[in-house]
């Protein structure tokens, strides 16, 4: 899974999601890992969303 969001997120706020790794864009962080489920998912944009973040994409990554 990969989320990309409108924002850039520091290490501090990153610690919120354990299990998924940001990646700094020019003012703007991809959140990559695996997520067990669409509740799972709905919870990391739902956090997101309460701290002001705009997410521009979401993207499954399929298994190689």
């Amino acid at each position: 899974m990969m989320i990309r969001v409108d924002a850039e997120v520091s290490d501090e706020l990153a610690g919120a999601f354990p299990h998924l790794t940001a990646r700094h864009h020019r003012a703007q962080t991809t959140l990559t890992g695996e997520l067990l489920d669409q509740q799972e998912l709905q919870g990391v944009l739902n956090l997101l969303s309460s701290l002001g973040i705009s997410v521009v994409e979401v993207v499954t990554i399929p298994d190689d």
